[in-house]
């Protein structure tokens, strides 16, 4: 007995399924580039205007090809960011620049509202980019909100100061788990046992994208060895 062949798809369904494949292809790299371009008009638009007339892209060009040449340039701004980042850098590790950069930190204590938005920012910036101290390097499953239901967390530094001496009343290493809400727009921070948390081998990256998703992008499995 023949098995019966499968039903042909029609036209319209061929063409969907068509469609579909190449979205998935598509959006993916649209979506990216249209990001990078937005992010590097962005970056010009608020470097640009710094930058004196006459070395402005488009007075360059006309001096250099003439008036009639006229055409968009984008990246100068990223360019000019990323070399005066570099120029600041290596004169904050000298002797003068440290000098200047207390004397400005000392002059922003003084300011109510703008020391606090300044420390703020500056303790993040220090904990991301300090590369002595590892924060957000790990994943965990960490049960929240509730037992038996877990959440994906990152493991940020030791809890430090009056947390860590309040927290060691309970006896257990604790550790700060940041917990990250879908699709990533806030988060909670929470103080949990070291022993309560399940350690996982996903990447941050990894873990980032799940949660955005909302569960939808998972990693792709480890090819064996």
């Amino acid at each position: 007995m023949t098995e019966p062949h499968p039903p042909r798809r029609g036209l319209l369904a061929g063409l969907r399924a068509s469609f579909l494949t190449g979205l998935v292809v598509v959006l993916p790299i649209g979506l990216t580039i249209y990001i990078v371009w937005a992010f590097i008009g962005w970056l010009d638009g608020w470097i640009l205007p710094l930058i004196p007339a006459a070395y402005q892209p488009d007075a360059l060009i006309g001096r250099w090809f003439g008036p009639e040449y006229e055409f968009p340039v984008r990246g100068v701004g990223v360019l000019v960011f990323l070399f005066a980042t570099v120029i600041i850098g290596w004169m904050a590790k000298g002797l003068i620049g440290r000098s200047i950069i207390r004397t400005g930190e000392n002059l922003v204590d003084r300011t109510p509202i703008v020391r606090s938005v300044y420390g703020a920012i500056k303790q993040v910036a220090e904990t991301f980019f300090n590369k002595k101290e590892q924060s957000f390097d790990k994943v965990c499953l960490v049960e929240f909100p509730r037992p038996g239901s877990w959440a994906l967390g990152f493991i940020s530094t030791r809890p430090k100061g009056e947390l860590a001496d309040r927290l060691a009343d309970n006896g257990e290493e604790m550790s700060s788990v940041f917990v990250g809400l879908t699709p990533f727009t806030s988060g909670m921070l929470l103080f949990v046992p070291t022993s309560k948390l399940v350690i996982l081998d996903m990447k941050v990256e990894d873990a980032a994208k799940l949660i955005v998703s909302g569960g939808l992008v998972y990693p792709l499995p480890k090819e064996p060895r």
